[in-house]
């Protein structure tokens, strides 16, 4: 197994491997423009996408494949899209929120008030949450292509980088084996 790198004795940033699941009922590949957005916007910042996936707005068939990134030995992160809002389809908070050995409430918060910025108070009905799991971080954006971008840009792009201080996620990700 690896360590994460030291931003000490290693001012290079960690590469990540990260999957991205898009969460909704009618999008395909051909259409998918958050998730791409965040394949893109993860590959840019170094990090190793290692698998794209989308799956309709299902709780279990949802916890499946998050759980089985969460045991397995190289996911380190997921980004998720879609499922975040209050129509009566929407259940990823439902179905991720139950998986979490610990929840970052400061992300939801975050994200909804840079959101606020740009769409007002339609901001209250994001339920953008993110979690830690088996040394697994998982954050779940809304499924517009704005919205991913406000996360990835706002929060997430350097919580992912190892060098970002004073402090970021990735030392308390799972190291991957080789």
């Amino acid at each position: 197994m690896t360590k994460p790198i030291n931003p000490e004795t290693n001012p290079s940033p960690q590469a990540l491997n990260v999957v991205v699941l898009t969460v909704s009922d009618t999008r395909g590949p051909h259409n998918d423009t958050s998730g791409q957005y965040l394949a893109d916007a993860a590959a840019a910042a170094g990090h190793k996408v290692i698998e794209t996936m989308i799956e309709k707005d299902e709780v279990y068939q949802l916890r499946a494949h998050l759980s089985r990134w969460i045991a397995s030995a190289d996911a380190q992160v997921v980004l998720m899209t879609g499922g975040t809002g209050f129509t009566g389809r929407d259940s990823t908070p439902e179905a991720v929120a139950p998986l979490f050995d610990k929840h970052i409430e400061g992300f939801g918060e975050l994200f909804r008030q840079l959101s606020y910025q740009e769409i007002g108070t339609s901001t209250v009905q994001s339920r953008a949450l993110a979690g830690l799991a088996n040394g697994t971080l998982v954050f779940c954006l809304p499924g517009s292509t704005g919205a991913c971008r406000t996360g990835w840009e706002g929060i997430i792009r350097e919580q992912l980088d190892s060098t970002h201080k004073p402090c970021n996620f990735v030392g308390q990700l799972k190291a991957v084996v080789l």
